[in-house]
């Protein structure tokens, strides 16, 4: 009598186990309908024209064939057709004071140049820590005071 009941809890826990296994198959990474990350910025197919007397590109002119990516991006969040809606006052402000609508053309060339680096002071207590001798673990030489 004992071997049957035995027998029951073991096949009933088997069971409900193979029934909870197939209740994740739903919740699986592997069959998520979340977007794919790479799939989002579609890019126009290459194409050959038919007397291959291909034009080089020109500066600053726009693609051939496609949308620019915030055109594309604009469209995927809500939906073709939208548009973003005109900068605000105070918006069209803050990118004037930021200088944001006058970017200087040769920002690129001149970013890595040393004689175009600007010395920012980082005020005193940066130039201690730098000046502290290195593995120093004197709380002396550790400590900051700070005026007053």
């Amino acid at each position: 009598m004992r071997l049957g009941s035995n027998k029951f809890v073991v096949v009933s826990v088997v069971a409900l186990a193979a029934l909870g296994v197939t209740g994740c198959k739903k919740t699986s990474y592997k069959n998520s309908n979340s977007p794919d990350e790479f799939a989002i910025s579609r890019n126009a197919p290459l194409v050959v024209p038919p007397d291959f007397a291909l034009v080089p590109p020109k500066p600053g002119a726009p693609r051939a064939l496609g949308a620019d990516s915030q055109t594309q991006a604009v469209e995927a969040l809500f939906g073709p057709g939208a548009k973003p809606p005109p900068k605000s006052a105070s918006e069209q402000q803050l990118l004037d004071k930021a200088g944001a609508t006058k970017p200087d053309p040769s920002a690129r060339s001149t970013a890595g140049d040393a004689t175009n680096a600007a010395m920012v002071d980082k005020g005193a207590f940066v130039q201690e820590l730098l000046a502290a001798r290195p593995g120093s673990t004197n709380a002396a030489v550790a400590s900051v005071s700070t005026g007053g």
